[in-house]
């Protein structure tokens, strides 16, 4: 029996080793996507972003629980930075989530971002599409924690949490980050701390002054929550699942699901166009050429990109 048979009977360790293929970009893994794609699945995919210590694996970890607790099957991918010497995953949130990991409805994935920027990895877009093949009712996907620039996970997940605490600072500050304009529902978390009143009442008055009360139609909550002590919990997950049933109600309508699509095939269009071109460069000896150029002076980055495009398009 192949990996992939494994793999549709439900074999963890096949889950596991067909992720791991997908992650180290191994000969094959883009015919294997093409395989798994298409195979019929329900998932619905929440992202939890937000600054470093906002206490988004611990939120990941209470969602998963109610979600556990609902009857639903939860797969878990928790993007960590990158360690220097492994290459790996250097935080490891299963450490923080280790009861989950004992239960057999859950599967945590921990990936390293290995150099990408967006807060997520690479290959987690992939990763998800292996999870959701797979069969489970709910993907949770946690960001990295880079503070703004965790645009990616807008794009890959049908719901966006955005998490803050009152020590994440002046909240005009924090909504002018772009972080803030991918939310569908914003968590003031560790609301037992100083200031977490004041932060929700700022929130809900900017998002109103700035014309962002809403969003497609959906009226974007404000949460207060005490992860590590399970409150605020529940109002969270009913808001995802009220989420949930706005998106499913958009999906019905004209041009939603061709506009998710089309920006799911722009995503993957982009990274293999940058791929191929920057190993063109990068095996041109020309290039040193060109960057000695600007050096002494003889040009300028912005002609000898032109040049380098036309080389590439010829």
């Amino acid at each position: 029996m192949t990996v992939l048979d494994r793999f549709y009977k439900k074999d963890r360790s096949a889950l596991s080793r067909i992720i791991s293929f997908i992650e180290n970009r191994e000969d094959g893994y883009l015919e294997l996507l093409s395989r798994i794609y298409n195979i019929s699945s329900n998932s619905y995919k929440i992202g939890i972003t937000g600054p470093p210590g906002s206490g988004k694996s611990t939120l990941v970890d209470k969602i998963a629980i109610r979600y556990l607790e609902k009857g639903f099957s939860v797969g878990i991918i928790a993007v960590d930075p990158t360690s220097p010497f492994t290459g790996g995953a250097l935080l490891g949130d299963r450490i923080r989530m280790q009861d989950l990991a004992s239960r057999g409805e859950v599967f945590i994935r921990s990936m390293a971002t290995r150099g990408s920027g967006g807060g997520l990895s690479e290959a987690t877009r992939e990763v998800a599409i292996a999870l959701e093949s797979y069969g489970f009712d709910i993907i949770l996907i946690e960001t990295v924690g880079v503070g703004q620039v965790e645009l990616d996970v807008a794009g890959l997940c049908d719901s966006t949490v955005v998490a803050l605490v009152p020590e994440s600072g002046d909240s005009v500050q924090t909504l002018k980050a772009g972080l803030m304009e991918i939310a569908n529902i914003f968590v003031v978390n560790k609301a037992d701390r100083e200031g977490s009143g004041r932060l929700v009442s700022e929130l809900r008055l900017m998002l109103e002054s700035r014309g962002q009360k809403q969003k497609e139609g959906w009226i974007l909550p404000v949460i207060k929550t005490e992860a590590i002590n399970g409150v605020g919990i529940d109002t969270l997950t009913d808001k995802i699942i009220d989420h949930r049933k706005h998106v499913e109600n958009l999906y019905t309508q004209s041009g939603y699901r061709e506009k998710r699509v089309k920006s799911e095939l722009i995503t993957i269009l982009d990274r293999k166009i940058r791929a191929r071109v920057l190993k063109e460069l990068l095996e041109d000896n020309s290039v040193d050429s060109y960057v000695k150029q600007i050096v002494n002076g003889e040009s300028d980055p912005y002609s000898i990109t032109e040049k380098l495009m036309r080389k590439i398009t010829i």
